[in-house]
C-alpha cells in the first residue's frame, strides 16, 4: 500500500498542505470544549471573573488581604499592581506570572471574604474565641495586631484550607473579586453578558476556521487522489501495452481490465479518506487526551475502558469479514471473465440457443459476489450501532462520575461537560478508524493486484546495447536454426526452422492447424523471443535491435482482422499518421477496399465501430490489409490475411499486391494453395516442423504432406496444369 504514494509524488506539496491543515482543523475541533467550559464555569457561573486576580483593588481590601501573607508573598503581590489613588491597578503580567499570582492570592481572598459576612457562624465562632464584642470588626482588629501575634492567628486560619480542591478555593476568591468589583460600583451583568458574548463568537470563529481547513483538505486530498488514480490507470496501461504474450497469457484480460478499472478506483477512494480520516483521528485522539489530562484526569479510566472495548470489538469483527475481503476482488474478476465472455460470444451463444445457459452461468458468479458482499456489510452494520451503544455508555459514566465530584466540589460543572466532550472526540477518533478499516483491507488487496502488474518483468525489452540495422540487406529475413516453446507448454511448438528470405522475395507458410505457421512470424515482430537459434533482420538478430526501430520495418496484417474505433481514414492510417490522402486512396485500391468505401455516404470518413463490428469480415480483412499497405514497410507478414476473400478478389488483390512489394520481403500464411502457387519459397510445416521447402512444383513432387495438402483442395486437371 505504501508503494503506492509513489504514483503521487507530484503532488507532494498537497500533503504537506494537507497535514498542516489537519493539525489547525484538530487545533480548533479540541479548543471548542474549552470555549464551553469557560462559558458554564467562568461566563455563568463566575458572572466574567475568570480567576482571583482582580484587575483593580481597593486599597483597603489590598491591605486586609495582605495581612494573611508572608511578607514575601505580600511585596511580590504589590508588585504586580500599580497604586493609582485610592486603588491599585493590575499591571500587563504573562499568563505563567498570573496563574502565580492567583495561587498566592486564593486562600487569603477566601479568608478576607469569609471575614466581611460578619453574620457567618465561621466569623462569630473566631469573636467567641477572641472573647471580643459581637460589633468588633474583625479585619480592623487584625490589622492592630502585633506581626508575630496575627501570623500566629492566620497560620491556624489558613492551614485548614490549604487541603481544600484548588477549584473551591478559585470559586471562593472570585467570589471576592465580585464583592470587591461591586464594591468599585461596576456593572457585574454587563463583564458577564460581555465575557460570554467575546467567548461566543471566538467559538464562532475557531468552528469557522475549522470548516475552511476541512473543505480545503477534502479538496485537495480529492486532487491528490485523482492524480494517484490517473498515474496508476496511466502505469497499468502502459505496462500492459508492454506486456508479452507470456505475460499477456498470465492474466486473464477480464483481471487486466479489473486491476486497472475497479482496483484502481478502490485505492483511489481510500486515499481521498486517508487524508481527511486515517491521519486526522490520531492527530484528533491524541489531542484530545492531552487535552483531558488538562481538564481532569480522574476520569480517565472511563476512556482507557471505552478504547480496550471498542479495538477488541474490531478486532474479532475484522477475523470474521477479513478472508471475505481478500475474496472480493477476484470475484469481481470473475464475474467480468463471464460477462466478457458471453457479450464477446453473444451470437454463438443465440445460434446454439444456449441463453439459458449462459444466464445460468452469469447468475451464478453474480449470486457469489452478492452473497460476499452481503456477508461483509452484514458484519459491518454492527459496528456503527455497537459504537453508538458505546458512545452513549461513556456519556453516562462521565455523568455519573462527574455529577459526585460537582457535588463533593472536586470538579466545575464546566469541566464534566468540556471532559464529555472530549471523551467523544477521542470514541470519534477510533470510530473513524474503525470505519476507514472498513475500505482498508478491501484497497489493499487491490493494491497487491494492482503492484502484481506493475511489478512483472516484461521479457521481451530493449538490449542494453542495440545495433543499427545494414541498410544494405533492407528486409532481409533469416531464421538460423529457430526453435520456440510456450511458456509452460510441454513440447516444443517449433523446431529448428531454417531458411532465408531475400528484399523482393515472396516466402509463404503452409501446413495443417496447428503446425506452427502463425507462430513462426509472430517471432519476427517479437511477440515472443525465440528460445534456440536466432532470428536475423536486415543482418542484426532482432533481440539486439529496438523494439521500435524492429516494428517500424514490419507492416503486420493478423489472422483475425483488428480495427479501432474511429474512421475508415484513420485506421488506414494507423501505422503512418502523417500519410497523405493519395497514399491513404492508392492503399485502399491495392488491397480492394475503395470500391465499398465509395459506396458509404461518407467515403473515408465513414465511422467505424468498436472492433469494426459494423464491417463484414472481408472487408475488415481488407482495410487491415490497406493499414499495412500505407505503412509503406520493408517487410509484409500475412497471417492468414485472405482467408475471408473470395476466390476473385483474393486474385486481384495478390496481383496488385505483388506490384506494391516488388521491393519488400513478403511472409505469408496460408490455408490455401491458391494463395501461394506463385510464391518464391514454400515452407511446408508439420508439427513444428519444417517438412518441405520449395516453389508449389517443386513441393509437388518432394513433399508427400504438401502434396496431400494440394490434393485435397485442387482438381486432378488443376494439378496437371500446374
Amino acid at each position: 500500500m505504501l508503494k503506492m504514494f509513489h504514483y503521487m509524488k507530484e503532488r507532494w506539496h498537497y500533503i504537506v498542505m494537507i497535514i498542516l491543515l489537519l493539525f489547525v482543523q484538530a487545533f480548533c475541533d479540541l479548543s471548542l470544549p474549552d470555549y464551553t467550559s469557560k462559558i458554564v464555569n467562568v461566563g455563568i457561573q463566575q458572572k466574567g471573573i475568570e480567576d482571583g486576580v482582580p484587575e483593580t483593588l481597593r486599597k483597603e481590601s489590598m491591605e486586609q488581604v495582605c495581612l494573611f501573607m508572608d511578607e514575601k508573598d505580600a511585596k511580590k503581590v504589590k508588585d504586580f499592581y500599580k497604586e493609582d489613588g485610592d486603588v491599585y491597578r493590575l499591571k500587563d503580567v504573562t499568563e505563567e506570572e498570573r496563574e502565580d499570582l492567583n495561587q498566592i492570592l486564593g486562600i487569603p481572598e477566601m479568608v478576607v471574604s469569609g471575614l466581611w459576612d460578619d453574620s457567618s457562624a465561621e466569623v462569630t465562632k473566631i469573636k467567641e474565641q477572641l472573647q471580643v464584642p459581637k460589633e468588633t470588626n474583625l479585619l480592623e482588629l487584625f490589622s492592630q495586631m502585633p506581626k508575630e501575634q496575627l501570623q500566629a492567628m492566620t497560620k491556624g486560619m489558613t492551614e485548614k484550607f490549604e487541603d481544600m480542591p484548588e477549584s473551591i478555593i478559585t470559586q471562593s476568591s472570585v467570589l471576592f473579586v465580585q464583592s470587591e468589583y461591586e464594591a468599585q460600583g461596576k456593572d457585574l451583568d454587563a463583564m458577564q453578558t460581555q465575557y460570554i458574548l467575546g467567548s461566543g463568537l471566538k467559538m464562532l470563529g475557531l468552528a469557522l476556521l475549522a470548516m475552511a481547513a476541512a473543505v480545503t483538505v477534502t479538496f485537495l486530498s480529492s486532487q491528490a487522489a485523482a492524480t494517484l488514480g490517473k498515474n496508476l490507470r496511466n502505469q497499468v496501461y502502459r505496462k500492459v501495452i508492454s506486456f508479452s504474450g507470456g505475460e499477456l497469457n498470465h492474466f486473464s484480460t477480464a483481471s487486466l481490465i479489473t486491476r486497472s478499472t475497479n482496483d484502481v478506483q478502490q485505492v483511489q477512494l481510500l486515499f481521498t479518506l486517508l487524508f481527511r480520516i486515517v491521519l486526522y483521528a490520531p492527530i484528533l485522539g491524541l489531542g484530545g487526551v492531552y487535552k483531558v489530562f488538562q481538564t481532569d484526569a480522574s476520569m480517565t479510566w472511563i476512556l482507557g475502558l471505552a478504547v480496550v472495548l471498542i479495538i477488541l470489538f474490531v478486532a474479532f469483527l475484522f477475523k470474521i469479514a477479513m478472508p471475505k475481503f481478500t475474496k472480493l476482488q477476484y470475484l469481481i474478476d470473475e464475474l467480468n471473465l463471464v460477462a466478457r465472455e458471453i457479450l464477446t460470444g453473444v451470437s454463438v451463444i443465440r445460434a446454439f440457443s444456449r441463453e439459458k445457459h449462459e444466464e445460468e452461468r452469469f447468475e451464478d458468479a453474480n449470486v457469489k459476489l452478492m452473497k460476499t458482499n452481503l456477508f461483509v456489510n452484514r458484519c459491518m452494520t454492527f459496528m456503527m450501532p455497537v459504537m453508538m451503544l458505546l458512545m452513549n455508555c461513556v456519556t453516562v459514566l462521565i455523568v455519573w462520575n462527574g455529577s459526585h465530584a460537582v457535588n463533593d466540589g472536586t470538579m466545575q460543572v464546566g469541566n464534566m461537560m468540556a471532559f464529555m466532550q472530549y471523551a467523544m472526540q477521542i470514541i470519534m477518533a477510533f470510530l473513524m478508524i474503525t470505519m476507514m478499516s472498513i475500505m482498508i483491507p478491501r484497497a489493499k488487496v487491490s493494491a497487491t493486484r494492482i503492484n502484481e502488474v506493475l511489478e512483472t518483468e516484461v521479457s521481451i525489452h530493449d538490449a542494453e546495447e542495440t545495433q543499427e540495422v545494414n541498410t544494405e540487406l533492407k528486409g532481409d529475413v533469416v531464421f538460423e536454426h529457430v526453435g520456440f516453446t510456450y511458456p509452460g507448454a510441454d513440447g516444443a511448438s517449433l523446431t529448428d526452422i531454417d531458411f532465408h528470405a531475400k528484399k523482393g522475395e515472396t516466402v509463404a507458410f503452409i501446413g495443417s492447424t496447428g503446425s506452427g505457421k502463425s507462430t513462426l512470424v509472430n517471432l519476427i515482430p517479437r511477440f515472443f523471443d525465440v528460445t534456440s537459434g536466432r532470428i536475423l533482420v536486415d543482418g542484426v538478430d532482432i533481440r539486439k535491435i529496438k523494439l521500435h526501430d524492429l516494428r517500424q520495418r514490419i507492416g503486420y496484417v493478423p489472422q483475425k482482422g483488428v480495427l479501432f474505433s474511429g474512421t475508415i481514414d484513420s485506421n488506414i492510417r494507423y501505422g503512418k499518421p502523417e500519410a497523405t490522402e493519395a497514399e491513404v486512396k492508392r492503399a485502399a485500391e491495392i488491397a480492394q477496399a475503395w470500391e465499398f468505401i465509395q459506396d458509404k455516404e461518407d467515403g473515408m470518413d465513414s465511422a467505424i465501430a468498436q472492433g469494426g463490428s459494423n464491417v463484414s469480415g472481408g472487408q475488415k480483412q481488407r482495410l487491415s490489409i490497406a493499414r499495412a499497405i500505407a505503412k509503406e514497410p520493408e517487410i509484409y507478414i500475412f497471417d492468414d490475411s485472405f482467408s475471408a476473400l473470395d476466390y476473385k478478389t483474393d486474385v486481384v488483390l495478390r496481383r496488385a499486391l505483388k506490384k506494391e512489394t516488388k521491393d519488400a520481403t513478403t511472409l505469408i500464411v496460408a490455408q490455401r494453395i491458391s494463395t501461394i502457387l506463385h510464391a518464391d519459397k514454400i515452407l511446408v510445416l508439420d508439427e513444428g516442423k519444417v517438412v518441405g521447402q520449395g516453389t508449389h512444383k517443386e513441393l509437388l513432387k518432394s513433399c508427400d504432406v504438401y502434396r496431400q495438402i494440394a490434393m485435397s483442395q485442387l482438381s486432378e486437371e488443376e494439378l496437371a496444369d500446374e
